[in-house]
């Protein structure tokens, strides 16, 4: 197996401990790109995240090409309502727009999309990038005003597209999911082995 590292250009700590899952050893390297604004009117969500997620790798990868040899792994993710078009919901702004949010969630079923991108980086250049979209619909429960309110109160919504961390405080509003959980917590760990796998790597190899 070829010498290398696995970079994670995310700064997002469940990112981070859903990788430390495969049991390898990653550096955390923060993108520094720049997200646009979100989208106020309806776009392909797959498409968004798979361009959002390229970006943020192909900015670690092009900084640290001359002196790294890896994987860079960039990722993206996004709630939208029961389909594939859409606006998307991104982080709130406050805690207003969290409410918005939980309460345009609650008792429907929406999707959860994660663009995933990895670049090669060797001899001081980076490869053309690969890139997936991994969709996960889920179902919340009813939501009264009360647990709305309470869950903001906590401070989790505010770092998570949605407003709502599927792995925190919010777990008892799921009634079910339909896909990939790690997906949405914001890294489909499947996928992310099958693209390694792709480009010649056995992770399954642990040192």
């Amino acid at each position: 197996m070829e010498s290398f590292r696995l970079i994670l250009a995310s700064a997002s700590p469940r990112r981070r401990e859903l990788l430390g899952l495969l049991g390898l050893p990653f550096h955390v390297e923060p993108s520094r790109f720049e997200e646009p604004a979100p989208p106020v009117e309806p776009v392909s969500l797959p498409e968004l995240v798979n361009n959002l997620a390229i970006a943020k790798a192909r900015e670690v990868a092009e900084r640290l090409a001359p002196t790294e040899d890896g994987f860079v792994i960039g990722a993206d993710t996004l709630v939208v309502s029961d389909s594939e078009v859409g606006i998307p919901m991104g982080k709130p702004r406050d805690e207003d727009d969290a409410h918005r949010m939980l309460t345009q969630l609650s008792g429907r079923t929406h999707r959860v999309y994660t663009g995933v991108a990895l670049i090669r980086i060797r001899a001081g250049t980076a490869h053309p990038p690969v890139s997936v979209a991994v969709c996960t619909r889920v179902r919340f429960r009813q939501l009264t005003p009360a647990m709305i309110a309470a869950y903001v109160a906590t401070g989790e919504p505010m770092d998570k597209a949605g407003a709502y961390g599927a792995q925190g405080y919010a777990a008892p509003f799921i009634e079910w999911f339909d896909g990939d959980f790690f997906n949405v917590v914001g890294l489909p760990l499947c996928t992310l082995g099958q693209m390694l796998e792709a480009q010649g790597f056995d992770w399954t190899a642990r040192p």
